[in-house]
């Protein structure tokens, strides 16, 4: 009962700028190493300093 899909997706920030900057890519899934787990993410939070982050105006 093996599920697990052979891809997944994921949200690259590549310069400071507009929601445009965002860029998806798509990756393997990584095989747990010994002692480590998968765990499946459903959704992710994105937050005010995510935002202040993708337009340059906080560190990383």
């Amino acid at each position: 009962m093996n599920n697990i899909p052979q891809s997944m997706n994921y949200i690259q920030i590549e310069k400071h700028g507009d929601p445009e900057v965002l860029k998806l890519h798509s990756m393997p899934v990584p095989e747990p190493g010994a002692g480590e787990v998968l765990i499946k993410v459903a959704a992710a939070g994105v937050n005010r300093p995510d935002v202040m982050q993708r337009k340059g105006l906080y560190p990383p």
